[in-house]
């Protein structure tokens, strides 16, 4: 597996790095490992994606009145 050795880490961040491990259960280089994974991993924010897309594809005049009437629930015969 891959190894990263991070020099000239400022005392306050490292102690930061510590804190913040020690607040989600985890260690140090646990708490920096999934910071790293978090950073460069790419995320679909599925909600973001279709407002993007429904604004390319059908412009921002979109107005749709919500029916604000309570759903039946759903009859299984």
């Amino acid at each position: 597996m891959p190894a990263v050795t991070i020099r000239n880490l400022s005392p306050e961040t490292h102690r930061a790095l510590k804190r913040r491990a020690r607040l989600h259960g985890s260690s140090t280089e646990g708490e920096i490992r999934s910071i790293l994974e978090e950073a460069v991993r790419p995320r679909v924010k599925i909600g973001s994606e279709l407002v993007e897309f429904g604004r390319r594809t059908l412009g921002n005049d979109l107005n749709i009145v919500r029916d604000s009437r309570p759903t039946e629930p759903a009859v299984f015969d």
